[in-house]
């Protein structure tokens, strides 16, 4: 460990919990815009998996580019892009307007989804790796918990606070935003792309004379394209799992999150906002368990328990239509808490499963895939709670849990304690990684 790459650290984590604040705001803004906007369920619905629908051309778009022209671009000055764009919110004259804006903040945050949890695994070392990557989680969890907090503030400003709370969420982004102008290419990257020179010298300015750079790797496979390799024969286990793993944890978890309050209040539960506050307090401390364990047990058991715990606390929810207030509150707060602590796994596991010339590929079309889930279950929650009722979307929530969890019981891999270069020496033997 050096002091760079606490820099490092930073200025990943930052953008994150900008990525968190910037996707939480809405939920809790949207509550407010309605009457304004003239919002009904269908709108609702489609503003709120906007920004989860931007994310995946944002990710999609941003990983075979990373992979191909670096990840520092692109890292360097996507928040700043953000920024602007979240001052463009406070001006929004309509349900259309909002949701082409918050399209293309979302399509902005999925280039840092990718090039955060990107740059900063092939930087940090391998027996803190798993410590220092669940910071992002922390990050993301702190994000989304401030924004929420922040909305409950702003919101006794009168019938225009949601366009305060829209813009708040520029001041992350130019926030963070200068410490990521000071960070380099990623050395292994350099290597692996034949530029051994630059990738010595970025070494030695950050991390010293005593640490060696990193060796190229020979490439076995030239002519695919980046996302047709992926779902070769050698890789495309690995992309299913980061794919189904990724989507079936942030489905539930972001339909949920996002209208936290709506179903409170469906439950027919008092002071609903509270319950919120919460639900996205138990959101952060789990995300803080979640770092604690994350390198303390494998990789496959952190993976498989927390779908089926909170499947578990999930169908409790979903079977009984007399549970008292309280318990109510806690069992979300469980469900809440424990995706939170494995999403740890989405910044630690997920770099994992790739060498370095499809890591980014890989994260994009993860996360891309993930959007489209996320961005299903925000768009359907409040249609699903009006149409069946809140009890039906809870149970779609819990087949989806189940799913994920048998899915990572038959074909997940365990990567725990695995070098990044090992990963690429291997992958390029062509040894070991159907």
């Amino acid at each position: 460990m050096r002091t760079f790459h606490l820099k490092v650290a930073v200025a990943s984590t930052g953008g994150v919990f900008a990525d968190g604040f910037g996707i939480g705001i809405i939920g809790i803004s949207l509550a407010l815009a309605t009457p304004e906007l003239g919002l009904n369920a269908l709108w609702t619905g489609l503003i709120g998996a906007g920004s989860l629908a931007g994310l995946f051309a944002g990710a999609l778009w941003a990983g075979p580019v990373a992979d191909r022209h670096g990840r520092r671009t692109i890292f360097a000055y996507n928040m700043l892009i953000a920024a602007a764009l979240s001052v463009l919110q406070y001006w929004v004259a309509s349900g259309l307007q909002l949701l082409l804006v918050r399209g293309a903040i979302g399509c902005v945050l999925g280039t840092d989804y990718v090039v955060s949890k990107t740059l900063l695994t092939e930087y940090v070392p391998r027996r803190m790796r798993g410590r220092i990557l669940g910071t992002l989680s922390v990050a993301w969890a702190g994000g989304y918990a401030v924004a929420y907090g922040c909305g409950v503030a702003l919101s006794g400003l009168g019938p225009h606070a949601w366009r305060t709370m829209l813009l708040v969420s520029a001041l992350p982004c130019l926030g963070i935003g200068p410490f990521r102008l000071m960070i380099p290419e990623s050395p292994l990257w350099l290597a692996n792309h034949g530029f051994l020179e630059r990738a010595a010298r970025v070494v030695k300015r950050t991390m010293g004379e005593a640490v060696r750079p990193p060796m190229p790797a020979v490439r076995s496979v030239k002519h695919l394209t980046r996302w047709k390799e992926l779902f070769s024969p050698r890789w495309r286990h690995r992309t299913l799992v980061g794919c189904i793993f990724f989507a079936c944890q942030v489905l539930p978890y972001f339909a949920v999150g996002t209208f936290v309050a709506q179903v409170l209040k469906a439950l027919h539960l008092k002071g609903n906002f509270a319950g919120g506050l919460i639900y996205n307090l138990a959101l952060f401390l789990g995300a803080i368990a979640g770092l604690l364990i994350v390198d303390r047990i494998s990789r496959r058991l952190f993976l498989i328990g927390s779908f089926a715990s909170a499947g578990v606390a999930m169908l409790i929810l979903s079977l009984s239509s007399s549970l008292p207030a309280a318990l109510t509150v806690l069992l979300f707060a469980i469900f809440a808490g424990i995706l939170s602590a494995a999403s740890n796994l989405v910044y630690v596991y997920l770099p994992e499963l790739f060498p370095t010339r499809l890591r980014a590929s890989g994260i994009g079309v993860a996360i891309a895939t993930s959007r489209v889930a996320s961005a299903t279950g925000t768009f359907l929650l409040p249609l699903v709670m009006s149409g069946y009722g809140v009890r039906t979307a809870l149970a779609a929530c819990v087949v989806v849990l189940a799913f994920g969890a048998l899915f990572c019981y038959r074909w997940a891999p365990e990567t725990r304690g695995v070098s990044l270069e090992s990963i690429d020496q291997e992958s390029s033997a062509g040894a070991g990684w159907g």
